[in-house]
């Protein structure tokens, strides 16, 4: 099951260019719903104007070095290792669910772009990705759900509690779990079970990638933005117009983190 390329399987009874056109509505329902998304909410003109607002008000000039060495650690530690987590958990759930998705769908558009005939032969390394990809969504994803999320850890809710906020989270577990049953119904020939998974597997990507304007995806592309901005203002002292840290140590304990918030 690892090594066999689902979508090549699936050419047999579709062709590979209707898989590609569905690709790239669905690259098209993300820039769409990302720019519905600016406008509604108008991030871009938020970050821009406040960039401004921290040039008039920063008390030295961070130079060019400076700024590129302030953007690669930010990279390296807020983006590509999730470090403003501050438990072991959450930050764990988090990277498994990003890099597991990342490769996800950096396989899936290699798949389907390049191997996705009858006659084609696919390298093992790629569906194995692929599905280790899935595996890490799901053990990280799940993982979130029933026992990390604030309203199901720290506010009594039960794990079946949804709102509209859970829509991201909720159809991109809903695309991995079923790639994962459609890829090993099909692999056992369980023709019936197989088409069933690949409908769900369709709609939930529809659901995951058209609902960009309403759920939390957009926001994977102004994290990164926002936690740079926030390390270049603190570079060059203009801090979001915040006061400084104060200069003394910690005296009265943990505080919040002495122990896990239990709230309800």
């Amino acid at each position: 099951m690892l090594t066999i390329n689902p979508f090549s399987i699936l050419s047999s009874v579709m062709p590979s260019i209707a898989m590609q056109i569905f690709v790239i509505l669905m690259i098209i329902l993300v820039i769409g719903g990302t720019i519905l998304d600016m406008i509604h909410k108008k991030n871009v003109k938020y970050f821009f104007e406040n960039a401004k607002k921290a040039k008039e008000s920063a008390t030295r000039t961070v130079s060019t070095g400076e700024k590129a060495s302030i953007i690669l650690k930010t990279v390296a530690s807020d983006i590509l290792t999730s470090s403003e987590f501050c438990t072991f958990q959450r930050r764990t759930a988090h990277l498994l669910g990003m890099y597991g998705t990342i490769i996800f769908w950096v396989t899936s558009f290699i798949m389907i772009f390049y191997y996705s005939t009858p006659s084609s032969i696919t390298p093992p390394l790629l569906p194995m990705l692929w599905h280790i990809g899935a595996i890490m969504t799901c053990v990280g994803g799940f993982w979130f759900w029933f026992a990390i999320r604030v309203n199901v850890s720290a506010e009594g809710h039960p794990w079946y509690h949804v709102i509209f906020a859970d829509l991201f989270v909720l159809s991109l577990l809903a695309t991995q779990s079923t790639a994962l049953l459609w890829s090993y119904t099909q692999t056992i020939g369980a023709s019936g079970l197989a088409s069933l998974f690949l409908i769900l597997f369709i709609l939930s990507n529809i659901v995951l990638f058209g609902g960009v304007y309403w759920s939390k995806f957009a926001h994977m592309f102004y994290k990164p933005g926002a936690a740079i901005q926030k390390h270049l203002a603190e570079a060059d002292g203009s801090r979001s117009n915040l006061p400084e840290p104060a200069d003394k140590p910690k005296q009265f304990g943990l505080g919040i983190r002495r122990e896990q918030p239990k709230n309800y």
